[in-house]
């Protein structure tokens, strides 16, 4: 039996040195992954893109770091310890888990978002859906708080949790960083790293994990101003992608702004990370959307939420990667109350001080989930080769360098172009193991753009092969030019620019 896509791609990104189980020598848990030195290699590239692009957008947008593990205090303040969570049922033979919503969903393909335990409880009993490990009877739905707990110190008294968000260190770190960066708004903090949720059954391999990355940005911002962007002339006729009523409709902002009654200051970031998509991740436009949730879908923080959303052919269709959340002043206002620390501001606006805390608007963006959007929309099959077709800057090696024979001095060469390329920055690999012929197909399988080679006209000529991935067509550069040649490349250059194929 042929195997699907995704198992194909997943035995490559394990294979390789992408992605593979945590632990797994001592039998990996569900939902804990190891980024292996490729993966790791891309998943930089992704966040310093991110970064770049997003952080840019104000220069009054910045990142910071913090704990993984916050008082117990904080996700009461913030709402968590009381609302989030998922809907369970379990196995009365086996004692299997199953999200419940997850579970009705893939057996009935009916979405079952927003509904309530005894709904569901309801649905799995009118269906008669059985546990898909012994096919014993379910038990009624209940929810279940996805909270991880750890103690602290040495009685184990002092219980803390791991966030299941990053979104919450910037609400505590706001009023520092609102002084330390001259109290000015809009306000960005953006933080990229780990999070922690205890889902019920993770699922789809690399999508659905415990232990997972975001990015986010939490802009804090005026609400008297959020139907204003001092860039909205930029945008307004910018085309979005929206799927609603069932239909995929391609709306500018300005209409959004007009007929949806979505603000600017929203309309304007959903032009902005759908251009992250299309401009920096090269995702094909066909592939991305944008889908809003309604009152019932949406978390419970949020006033206006849309998802973005990727086709993904291993997952069979249109996926959340990310969302775009106006969270109001949910956040602070939350914070405030439980820490007894003011959180509002007093900004002067024309001779008058005008005190309020700020609103949140909230880009959100699955890391993980990215990185598997990646593998999943640039892997192709071809007769003679299996490959990644990522975009120049983000795959994770941007050359390979190859001798053709180890002997004549051609080694030594290579290895001196190989050290020149690293410290110049460049992500290269050396190989001189098996012909070349080989040595490609391995570079293939990984989506290294270039291939380097160094034979024995490149010692009298002081030159070398460039061999182009996606056409495996090759040019002579010289080894002068190399760095100029890659840095363009890296930039999106076509190989062809720089030379008659061969």
């Amino acid at each position: 039996m042929e195997k699907s896509k995704s198992e194909k791609i997943m035995d490559i990104a394990t294979k390789r040195g992408f992605i593979y189980p945590s632990s797994e020598i001592y039998g990996s848990k569900a939902g804990f992954w190891t980024y292996g030195s490729l993966g790791t290699r891309i998943r930089h590239k992704w966040e310093n893109e991110w970064k770049q692009y997003f952080l840019s957008l104000n220069n009054n947008f910045y990142e910071i770091d913090d704990c993984v593990l916050m008082p117990r205090k904080v996700f009461e303040s913030s709402g968590h310890l009381k609302n989030f969570n998922d809907p369970m049922t379990e196995c009365e033979k086996c004692h299997t888990r199953f999200r419940a919503d997850q579970l009705i969903e893939d057996e009935l393909k009916k979405d079952s978002a927003g509904l309530k335990e005894e709904e569901l409880t309801n649905l799995i009993k009118e269906h008669k859906l059985k546990c898909a490990s012994c096919k014993g009877q379910l038990m009624p739905v209940k929810y279940f708080n996805m909270m991880f707990e750890v103690k602290v110190g040495v009685t184990g008294d002092d219980v803390m949790s791991l966030r299941p968000e990053s979104a919450q260190s910037p609400y505590l770190a706001f009023k520092r960083e609102f002084e330390a960066t001259r109290r000015k708004l809009p306000l960005g903090l953006a933080v990229l790293g780990r999070v922690y949720r205890n889902e019920i059954s993770p699922r789809q391999g690399f999508f659905r994990l415990r232990e997972f990355l975001q990015a986010e940005l939490q802009i804090f911002f005026d609400p008297e101003k959020i139907n204003e962007h001092e860039n909205w002339e930029e945008i307004k006729n910018y085309q979005v992608s929206i799927y609603s009523d069932k239909k995929l409709k391609k709306i500018s902002c300005k209409e959004i702004n007009e007929k949806l009654k979505v603000p600017k200051f929203y309309a304007y970031h959903m032009a902005k990370i759908q251009k992250f998509y299309l401009e920096i991740l090269k995702i094909p436009e066909s592939l991305f959307r944008f889908r809003e949730l309604g009152p019932e879908e949406r978390a419970f923080y949020n006033k206006i939420h849309f998802d973005m959303e990727l086709n993904l052919e291993t997952l069979g269709g249109f996926k959340e990667v990310g969302g775009l959340h106006y969270r109001t002043d949910h956040d602070l206002g939350g914070h405030q109350k439980g820490s007894g620390e003011k959180l509002e501001v007093a900004i002067d606006e024309e001779g008058k001080l005008k005190k309020f805390i700020p609103h949140v608007l909230e880009l959100s963006f699955g890391i993980d989930r990215n990185l598997w959007a990646l593998l999943d929309t640039n892997y192709q099959e071809e007769k003679e080769r299996t490959l990644f077709t990522f975009p120049a800057n983000l795959t994770p090696m941007d050359a390979a360098v190859f001798p053709l024979i180890n002997k004549d001095g051609i080694p030594e060469r290579a290895q001196e172009i190989f050290s020149e390329l690293i410290k110049e920055g460049f992500t290269v690999f050396y190989d001189s193991s098996g012909s070349v012929g080989r040595r490609y197909r391995r570079q293939d399988e990984v989506g290294t753009t270039v291939c380097l080679t160094i034979d024995y006209d490149s010692l009298k000529n002081k030159d070398l092969t460039l061999r182009d991935l996606k056409t495996m067509k090759q040019i002579r550069v010289k080894r002068a030019e190399l760095k100029d040649i890659l840095s363009k490349i890296k930039k999106g250059a076509p190989v062809s620019q720089f030379g008659e194929y061969l």
